[in-house]
């Protein structure tokens, strides 16, 4: 039997360990082998030559995408694996996707990071961006990927409450289902569960939940019941919103629950937020989320507590023409007394009343002030329409101007601008009013509002100049028979009935 030196081993396993790294699936012989059927003989008095490296090399698996399909383990998928795995590989994109597109501060304020959609101690192959495949294979392991939120959505039929969620209410409150569930809960709550709720709310993790999608949903809730239950911690909850304010009512969820605090907090606090908001109130007032919080502020606040209106002075028609601005002047014309209202009525009503009626959200703003104006202020409407009655019955903004100036135009008002409707044609071989309107597209429906609104004989004269034109003009254009149907059905309504007898 051929014996192996030691030495010729010893020479070979230095060779081995002093050679550079190679790759783990390169197959390299050393040069230095010598040959293995040598004697070997052991010296005990020479000291062992070994020596251990300090950091081995460690080499990065495969990406599971690239991994063979011999590679991967045999144990099959479950679903709820597969559903983590979905939602880890989501949320990962749209981790990076907000790194690479940080959101941005509408109101000036510098953007927040949002954790809240971190999945934390997940298990994955490498642990670098690619990497989000479960591991697989080991049952033992899969109670512990699952958090306490994945086991509630994969258990629907299981009886919970509100005290089983101790220590994860944040993390309910960001999940859809967790959400509704909490809302459901806090209806019929006891006042020790909603202070459980809400010490695990505030003051740590309000901003959060307030800017959440699924989250403000929860601090709104929380208000309503916080309110019955202790008034301390609803004050804890203003006190956490305070300083935000302006940036929570720029924000697409927090603006509700900024909504929501002005309907249930005290007048005192609700001044507090009021004046966080009057340095900034003509950008909130134009912000599309901004302007829901001006509103609710507008119906919600003691007009004595709104200097802030008198900044809207000289600005009048530039809000009335924006698309959130205009929302707003109505909200005051609505709610807040006439001293209040009266300069900006009378800067809109003075030199920009026909720009308004013609204006894509103007018009809105002249309806509001037909509807809740002073009769003064109706009349002065009425007056820039009269003469121009025709053309503002066919523009598309301007119609819905001419309706609401009859319903709610005083009688002598309404006669008048009837009365121009039924005038003869501009040229004696040219259509009358009535046909014109007949023929429009918008104005068919101005002529059907007077219909419904005149009285007494100018209603039989109307009806009795509608009639025979509409007859003709159905003979001879079948394009519009749609128009003229609508119009034949309102006159039927208007028309009585003959006697059986």
């Amino acid at each position: 039997m051929t014996h192996t030196s030691f030495e010729s081993l010893l020479e070979h396993h230095l060779c081995l360990n002093n050679r550079p790294p190679m790759s783990p699936y390169t197959d390299v012989k050393p040069a230095c082998l010598s040959d293995p059927r040598q004697l070997v003989f052991f010296d005990y008095n020479s000291p062992l030559p070994f020596y251990y490296p300090t950091s081995p090399m460690l080499y990065q698996p495969r990406a599971p995408s690239r991994m063979l399909s011999s590679q991967l383990p045999s144990t099959p998928v479950t679903m709820t694996e597969k559903k983590i795995e979905m939602q880890h590989n989501l949320r990962q994109q749209l981790a990076s996707r907000n790194m690479m597109f940080p959101p941005l501060s509408p109101m000036g304020y510098p953007p927040q990071l949002d954790c809240g959609h971190q999945m934390l101690n997940m298990p994955v192959y490498g642990g670098g961006p690619g990497f989000g495949m479960m591991a697989r294979g080991n049952r033992r392991f899969e109670s512990q990927t699952l958090s306490m939120l994945d086991e509630f959505c994969a258990a629907k039929g299981k009886k919970r409450e509100l005290n089983d969620l101790k220590g994860h209410i944040v993390e309910f409150s960001s999940d859809q289902h967790g959400s509704r569930f909490i809302q459901t809960e806090l209806n019929d709550a006891t006042s020790e569960k909603i202070q459980s709720v809400f010490d695990e709310i505030v003051p740590d993790n309000t901003l959060h939940l307030i800017q959440d999608v699924f989250g403000n949903h929860v601090g709104s809730f929380s208000f309503g019941p916080l309110r019955l239950a202790n008034v301390l911690a609803t004050d804890a909850l203003v006190g956490a919103m305070e300083g935000h304010i302006i940036y929570l009512s720029s924000h697409v969820y927090g603006c509700r629950v900024v909504q929501k605090a002005f309907e249930c907090v005290t007048p005192e606090q609700q001044a507090k937020f009021v004046q966080e908001l009057e340095p900034h109130i003509l950008r909130c007032a134009k912000d599309s989320n901004g302007s829901h919080v001006i509103q609710k502020v507008i119906e919600r606040v003691s007009p004595d507590r709104l200097g802030f209106i008198s900044t809207f002075i000289g600005h009048a028609y530039e809000l009335a023409s924006h698309p959130f601005g205009c929302r707003v002047l109505q909200q005051c014309l609505r709610h807040l007394p006439e001293p209040y209202t009266r300069p900006l009525l009378d800067e809109l009503l003075k030199g920009h009343t026909s720009n308004l009626m013609q204006d894509q959200f103007g018009n809105y703003v002249v309806q509001s002030i037909l509807e809740n104006g002073l009769p003064r202020d109706r009349s002065s409407i009425i007056t820039q329409l009269r003469g121009r009655m025709l053309s503002m019955a066919r523009q598309k903004f301007a119609s819905h101007v001419c309706e609401k100036a009859m319903i709610f135009g005083d009688s002598d008002g309404r006669k008048a601008i009837i009365e121009e409707l039924m005038g003869p044609a501009v040229r004696s071989d040219g259509p009358t009013p009535i046909g014109l309107l007949m023929k429009d597209q918008y104005g068919n429906y101005v002529l059907q509002r007077a219909l419904a609104v005149a009285e007494g004989e100018q209603k039989e004269a109307l009806i009795n100049v509608i009639r025979p034109q509409l007859a003709t003009i159905r003979r001879h254009a079948t394009a519009y028979s749609k128009r003229l149907t609508s119009i034949e059905r309102e006159l039927q309504k208007h028309t009585p009935k003959p006697d059986c007898a």
